[in-house]
């Protein structure tokens, strides 16, 4: 992955929504000019959400995201809605299919309204309009279209495009911390774990936006950091770190250069920092038989000492002193019933758009279960946090 490659995290996600056969799957073709989800005669012929990354004109970089029929049926039926109803928690602008020919449904009202308690931006298309007669819809938040025959696919289109979410300004990473000029030393580790050939994206962000602000990232090795910084001359302005190296990191970097990690910035960046540190102040309250959830973001290929299902179980159990039973989610997987768990520890969310990271964060706050993220805890367990939050004024 290139520095100029749009992250997943990064893009608009449009989540397509409606009953078996209103004709999802061919509204996304039409709107892409591409034959990206599989269209049938045959009804609940999309199973699973199904995530495409292209450039939308005049959205840009979006993530299409094609659900399962809202009106599937069986016991495995209703497990697909449910996914189908668990991506709104990720989507930034909502397209409700509706087979026109047919009309709104019980089905369909129930997914607006769920939209608009979440007050996702949404349009409702009215398909298959080569099928029936009269006028075309022409309400607010409403479009007739034919994906049949393309009418109407342009206006769509801008349409979706005019309820494109405005990007916050005021959130950074790492650059509104920075001057022009300032020298940023980034601490990565190259163990098994990390990708052969290119940074964690986590990294890749922060390098960029180091960038952004005119300062210069320099980047090494834990093994070679001592050198790294006698040899720069000056002070850097901050050290970045991989969370898992937080300990050693902390113990080769002066008390008055000032110290962090990525998974810190990620939770600035994408929640709420202060609910994440007050989280990791949980840890003195677990007792023997509490259950930990460990959530991660990804789905990636986990090696013998994985942070999340090895490390971060060991850690805990080392610093509490405490028995405990640890649960693991990742990807899309994210519990509603929370009630469980005496702790959620959570990575860092660099795959997560903003508004899921938000809605975990306030799952966990709306069950008053303690929430952290890994970086937070680490940091803590190490007797660090104090330092690791200074730079971000907390």
């Amino acid at each position: 992955m290139s520095l100029n490659d749009t992250p997943l995290a990064n893009r608009i996600h449009i989540g397509i929504f409606g009953r078996r056969n209103a004709g999802k799957s061919s509204v996304i073709n039409a709107m892409t000019g591409q034959s990206l989800a599989i269209v049938s005669d045959v009804a609940g012929t999309t199973t699973d959400p199904v995530l495409k990354t292209m450039e939308l004109l005049p959205l840009g970089p979006v993530v299409i995201i094609d659900t399962p029929g809202l009106d599937d049926v069986g016991e495995l039926g209703l497990m697909r809605v449910q996914k189908a109803y668990q991506i709104l928690n990720k989507t930034d602008i909502a397209v409700v299919v509706i087979d026109g020919s047919v009309g709104m449904t019980e089905e369909d009202e129930k997914i607006i309204e769920r939209i608009k308690e979440k007050k996702i931006p949404y349009v409702i298309v009215k398909n298959k309009m080569d099928l029936w007669e009269g006028e075309a819809e022409e309400k607010e938040n409403t479009i007739s279209v034919s994906a049949a025959t393309g009418q109407n696919i342009y206006e769509l289109k801008e349409l979706i495009g005019k309820l494109s979410p405005k990007e916050d300004e005021s959130r950074k990473i790492v650059s509104d911390l920075l001057q022009q000029g300032d020298f940023v030393v980034l601490v990565v580790p190259i163990d098994s774990a990390a990708p052969k050939g290119r940074l964690i994206l986590p990294q890749q962000q922060t390098i960029r936006d180091v960038l952004e602000a005119g300062a210069s990232a320099i980047v090494t090795r834990d093994n070679e950091l001592e050198e790294t910084l006698r040899g720069l001359g000056k002070q850097p302005k901050l050290v970045i770190t991989d969370s898992q190296i937080f300990g050693k990191v902390s113990k080769i970097v002066p008390a008055d250069v000032e110290l962090t990690s990525f998974s810190i910035l990620m939770a600035r960046y994408k929640g709420d920092l202060e609910a994440n540190v007050t989280g990791a102040r949980a840890l003195e309250k677990l007792q023997d038989g509490d259950q930990v959830l460990i959530s991660e973001g990804c789905t990636h290929h986990r090696q013998c000492e994985d942070i999340g299902t090895v490390k971060m179980p060991r850690w805990i159990q080392e610093y509490t002193g405490k028995q405990l039973e640890f649960h693991f989610t990742s990807g899309t997987e994210f519990p509603t019933d929370l009630s469980a768990y005496g702790l959620i520890v959570h990575c860092g969310g660099c795959t997560l758009n903003e508004r899921e990271m938000k809605y975990r964060l306030k799952c966990a706050e709306d069950q008053n279960i303690p929430m952290t993220n890994y970086g937070i805890c680490i940091a803590y367990m190490n007797g660090i946090l104090e330092r690791s939050i200074h730079p971000l004024g907390i």
